[in-house]
């Protein structure tokens, strides 16, 4: 079973936070600022995926959010449906809210990722020329419904310079650095975002 342990102060603010405040969902963030979405699954291998949620304009298609999603070793059948949706390139988010689960990123790392130069596949996708510093979020994705909280994965998400900064993640995520990975981990977790894309 895969019902994650987190200490039971958290679990109490995560259930409380799930209970007063509806997360707004990065598709619909990217809809609203931009006027579309769309989602590319990039890559997928076992445990693994890459992503590109884009908003398209005039034809031309721009990633606003570069995701890699590891998913947790065990994978609880509450939500294997959703799952396999998710698997088969739905977006993570919608897919759990359409099916009546909570959704609660536990923040682990805000900080920024240096593309190393402007042919670089992700900012190929994201059309950002020259050197560019952009915003990374690293967070623990959990899943909530009836009393019960399941760890579903670990995002790392790149953002667009005109999407989100780090100031914009500060504001809008909590993030207690209690929580926070290492600087080895974050240094690890960039690399990651930063291999290969297809």
């Amino acid at each position: 079973m895969a019902v994650t342990r987190l200490p039971p102060v958290v679990l109490a603010a995560v259930l409380s936070a799930c209970a007063t405040e509806p997360v707004l969902l990065n598709s619909e963030r990217i809809q609203r600022k931009f006027g579309s979405y769309g989602i590319d699954v990039l890559a997928s291998e076992a445990g693994l995926r890459r992503s590109s949620l884009y908003s398209r304009d005039g034809g031309i298609q721009t990633c606003r959010t570069y995701a890699v999603v590891r998913f947790a070793d065990q994978l609880d059948e509450r939500y294997g449906k959703e799952h396999a949706e998710v698997l088969s390139g739905n977006s993570i988010g919608a897919t759990f809210r359409s099916h009546g689960w909570n959704l609660h990123k536990q923040t682990m790392h805000i900080g920024s990722l240096e593309f190393p130069d402007e042919q670089h596949s992700i900012a190929t996708l994201m059309h950002v020329d020259g050197p560019h510093a952009v915003a990374l979020h690293v967070y623990q994705l959990l899943l909530v419904r009836d009393e019960q909280v399941f760890d579903y994965a670990m995002i790392m998400e790149v953002h667009h310079p005109d999407y989100l900064s780090t100031t914009d993640l500060h504001a809008l995520y909590e993030y207690d650095t209690t929580n926070a990975i290492s600087p080895d981990e974050a240094d690890q977790l960039s690399a990651l975002v930063l291999g290969n894309v297809n």
